[in-house]
């Protein structure tokens, strides 16, 4: 049966102003793939790797240099050798996963053998200018037991300090998204794991963290930027105790799924993370949360909406979708 693909973009604004070490964000820019075949439509969503300067506007030619193929029948295997990891080739594997739900009557979640049990996500603590300012929003998200905190170079003993005294029932974790040099992790490390800090993402940057190897740190560090897909897991295993899984770096659950199950055999500490997306993007995250020890699917509460229908946030839990949403057929 013919398949025809159609591609958009889409702008998103956020809630408030989003702050990571080096970036801020007033709205997000999205990618996203629709693949009707007869009565059945798929979906896939991206919002692409930022730091790899993925936007609409690089990922949506990519899409389409796949396009025939895809329109010809092209599954997700295929899919794997028409696109390299990124946000295009996300869009284009979730609206096949989504497609292929609809086609056979069957959840994403029973497609890939995992329940689609509820999970406890974390909620993010942007970066603000002051530890008080960031200690304040720490003391309204009340209800949330497991806050991910944004540091960068400025004060992060201090931002966790202040945040650890306004919460101190919430288990913590923290991303510095390789804003650290190795002389300011020697330094800051012991004082967080003092803190009760459960674990340091990306704590060095992309490309500089070849002194991690041997370094016997005081806290988990896990690799983000630093660990995008398959073939860069052999050197994340070497510097780091786990990985954060994305399906933008991926480049979709296909390969997702795939890295968790190899990093897990590897003995590396799993945490599905996201880009501030829709619950188009968050909920094949959610198939994959079923793996991770770690979840961090809070994009939607960073907008200052959702999508109708999708993943139901009730305090930290996140329960899947009710049916005709993605991966769930009617």
């Amino acid at each position: 049966m013919k398949r025809t693909l159609s591609v958009r973009a889409e702008h998103w604004p956020a809630k408030t102003p989003f702050r990571i070490a080096g970036r801020s964000w007033d709205g997000f820019d999205l990618v996203v793939c629709e693949l009707r075949e007869g009565a059945h439509t798929g979906r896939g969503e991206a919002e692409g790797v930022f730091y790899l300067d993925e936007t609409p506007a690089t990922m949506q030619p990519q899409i389409a240099s796949a396009a025939a193929e895809i329109e010809a029948g092209a599954d997700r295997r295929a899919l794997q050798e028409l696109l390299p990891p990124g946000g295009a080739r996300n869009a284009l594997d979730c609206a096949l996963w989504d497609l292929e739900a609809r086609r056979s009557g069957r959840s994403v979640w029973q497609l890939a053998g995992v329940k689609p049990d509820p999970v406890t996500t974390v909620f993010t603590i942007g970066l603000e200018a002051t530890p008080e300012a960031m200690a304040t929003k720490a003391r309204a998200a009340a209800d949330r037991p497991l806050l991910k905190v944004k540091l960068n170079a400025d004060r992060p003993v201090e931002r966790i300090e202040a945040i650890r005294a306004a919460r101190p029932d919430a288990r913590l974790v923290a991303d510095a998204n390789g804003g650290w040099t190795f002389p300011q992790l020697r330094e800051w490390a012991p004082h967080l794991a003092r803190l009760g800090l459960s674990l340091l993402e990306q704590p060095l940057p992309r490309g500089g963290d070849h002194e991690l190897a041997g370094y016997d740190a005081p806290l988990p560090l896990f690799a983000d930027e630093s660990c995008l897909h398959l073939a860069e897991l052999d050197g994340a295993a070497d510097r780091y105790d786990g990985i954060v899984i994305k399906l933008d770096k991926t480049g979709g659950l296909t390969e997702a799924l795939a890295l968790a199950r190899a990093g897990g055999g590897r003995g590396l500490r799993l945490m599905v993370g996201c880009m501030v997306a829709t619950s188009l993007s968050m909920t094949p995250a959610h198939v994959l949360a079923q793996l991770c020890e770690f979840v961090d699917i809070d994009g939607p509460l960073l907008l200052a909406q959702d999508r109708p229908g999708g993943l139901r946030y009730e305090g930290a839990s996140v329960t899947a979708p009710r049916a005709g949403f993605w991966g769930t057929p009617t």
